[in-house]
């Protein structure tokens, strides 16, 4: 393990250090990565254009909507050469969980950043517990790690067909194909789709009427079995959204036989789901290729993904920071970071000492002061680290060179990096560390899964790093993450079979009464390394004196939406869209920006967008709520 970028090295045996001789190690101007463009360079482009066209105004395109989470995406875009110039992701408002969590009793955190969203309302639950017992040095028993595993498992199970069939299946619907790439209609209706058999619809077009909002076969069953994953998350917590019973040192519920059975029975419906949704987003890719290679640009950037792990092996896991990289390592979905399409470290401590965040762009001012240097086992850690950040709110004037957005920019070893589901189908093919079992396996590039027998026969799949990173790529590999998220979750329901019977009941460590008594006076730090439906979600916690000192909440669409950093990479949203090509017909009266709107939405952002468009003439052509099922 190195880092290319940060002021730190490895010895032998993988401890790191800061490199010597270095007066301000961390300093933006000491340790720079490497940049394509410049804000700079990239201006002066737009100044040419603009004069070569001599009408060109300057246009105020603040947000249309507020909305809980809003984003906006302002795009200006060159009409005559088919591409876009500039974007710039922005974050519309301020919730300061952060802020609010100040002070309280760390058991809060639970609840009060569970609220954090309401889409993923268990993943901020189960995280910040894995924080606090990590601070207050509780080991969850094997049976309340399972039934975390469980519980998530049913998350990614309502998570990913509401994104693929109610947030971003409908960009690829007929009625929004028949209305922004007319030309093509007439192919999907010839178009023989390869997996007929697994979905049931004969031609690309049938496939597509039934991906239509609200009438459509695919988006209504789409409905059903997210409402069939949450049942499944409520028999284990009680309740979805923001459970009640997750806790520190494991979970609060009554766990019974019954219990078990219960989620059993419904999670064997999800198997044959499965296949037909592989059916779909294997084929949708592979059409929009065939009728134009462009395509494969849409949405494209370098494959730098970032992922913390997922569902841990209920014997493996301890709580403690010091064995992190051991019981990481055994995790169903293996923690890593990837840099142009290389698996560089699966290490915990790893991810953690390369982790920084940056506000200069953002609605914040820059925090004093460095409380920690190192992480517990003595590795450096930035001054720009969440256990130093501190968030303090600065609201200003929106400025395209200054700061735009409520996001601020995290970054890994300085290095623009991507959140997804589909990030832990990478990390886990690529390391070749997946737990032995008879279900899913890695083979350095690509991941096997075998779907056992519903009322489809068992079958063997295949999710293969793609050869490029785009828009389509992302709604096919959250397909095959829904299918991975499944078989833990059988795999961790024979596990809890097993426990059972065993004997081992305890699902939590201690009591919920006894708990007082285990929260330290001294100074602790903590962090939950988790997942969502988005991908990468970690807590920060600092407790002084039984209360919480600090807490950081990063979230896959912070890392996602984020702004500029101080060297004007932009952001994964912002990236992504300068690198779409316009295929749409580039008339300004016909002129949707449709292929801008499909790559942020395959990014599942975890809020509406809304996006405005300027174009090369000087006008703004679309003002439009990004809602999930509109045809606009």
């Amino acid at each position: 393990m190195c880092f290319k970028n940060l002021p730190i090295e490895f010895d032998a045996n993988g401890n790191a250090q800061l490199k010597q001789g270095i007066p301000d190690p961390y300093a933006i101007t000491t340790s720079r990565p490497d940049v394509r463009v410049t804000d700079a360079e990239r201006e002066a482009t737009i100044q040419r254009l603009m004069a070569a066209n001599g009408h060109v105004k300057d246009i105020n395109m603040d947000p249309v909507t507020r909305v809980a989470g809003a984003l906006a995406v302002n795009v200006t875009a060159d009409l005559d050469n088919r591409r876009y110039l500039d974007a710039r992701s922005q974050a519309t408002l301020f919730r300061g969980y952060e802020v609010i969590l100040m002070g309280r009793d760390p058991r809060d955190a639970i609840f009060v950043s569970s609220r954090a969203c309401g889409v993923c309302g268990g993943v901020h639950s189960h995280c910040s517990a894995y924080a606090i017992e990590m601070a207050m040095g509780l080991k969850p028993p094997p049976l309340g790690t399972v039934v975390r595993n469980m519980q998530e498992a049913a998350e990614m199970g309502y998570d990913n067909p509401l994104h693929l069939y109610l947030l971003a299946g409908p960009d690829y619907s007929e009625s929004v194909v028949k209305a922004v790439n007319p030309e093509l209609w007439p192919k999907a209706e010839q178009w023989k789709c390869p997996n007929a058999k697994t979905h049931g619809f004969a031609t690309m077009a049938e496939l597509m009427t039934e991906l239509n909002p609200l009438t459509g076969k695919l988006y209504q069953e789409g409905l059903e079995f997210t409402r069939l994953s949450r049942e499944m998350f409520s028999i284990l917590a009680g309740k979805y959204p923001h459970p009640q019973t997750v806790v520190p040192g494991g979970v609060s519920s009554t766990v019974t036989m019954q219990t078990l059975n219960e989620y059993h029975s419904k999670l064997g419906r999800l198997f044959d789901y499965a296949q037909r949704m592989l059916g779909v987003w294997n084929d949708i890719p592979d059409f929009f290729y065939e009728c134009d290679e462009r395509y494969q640009q849409v949405g494209a950037r370098p494959m730098n993904l970032i992922d913390p792990g997922f569902w841990d092996d209920p014997f493996a896991y301890d709580a403690t920071y010091e064995n992190c990289n051991g019981w990481g390592a055994r995790r169903w979905s293996t923690p890593g970071v990837v840099i142009d399409g290389e698996l560089v470290t699966t290490r915990l401590t790893d991810i953690n000492i390369g982790w920084e965040e940056f506000v200069e762009h953002s609605y914040y001012e820059q925090w004093a002061g460095d409380r920690y240097t190192t992480d517990p086992l003595g590795n450096p850690i930035s001054t720009y680290h969440p256990w130093n950040k501190r968030t303090l709110p600065s609201p200003t004037g929106k400025s395209w060179k200054d700061k735009y957005t409520w996001a601020c920019t995290p970054r890994w070893d300085r290095n623009v990096v991507e959140a997804g589901a589909y990030a832990r189908l990478f990390t886990t093919a690529m390391a070749g560390l997946q737990p032995h079992n008879d279900f899913i396996e890695s083979t350095g590039h690509s991941l096997r899964m075998r779907i056992p027998k519903g009322t489809s026969q068992q079958s063997v799949v295949e999710w293969k790093v793609p050869e490029v990173w785009n828009a389509l790529e992302r709604n096919r590999g959250r397909a095959y993450h829904y299918l991975f998220s499944q078989l833990v979750g059988w795999l961790s329901l024979l596990q809890a079979y097993d426990l059972f019977k065993r004997g081992e009941r305890k699902v939590a460590a201690v009591p919920a009464g006894e708990l007082d008594k285990h929260i330290p006076d001294g100074e602790r730090v903590g962090m939950g390394w988790w997942g969502a439906g988005r991908g990468f979600l970690t807590h920060h916690l600092v407790m002084d004196g039984g209360k919480i000192a600090n807490y950081q909440i990063c979230t896959p669409s912070t890392i996602n939406a984020s702004p500029r950093d101080p060297w004007d990479q932009p952001g994964p949203y912002e990236e992504a869209v300068m690198n779409t090509p316009i295929i749409e017909d580039a008339s300004p009266d016909k002129f949707t920006s449709i292929d801008m709107l499909r790559t942020i939405r395959s990014f599942d952002p975890c809020m509406p967008c809304t996006t405005h468009v300027h174009t090369g003439s000087g006008t703004v052509m679309r003002e439009v709520n990004t809602c999930s099922c509109g045809a606009d």
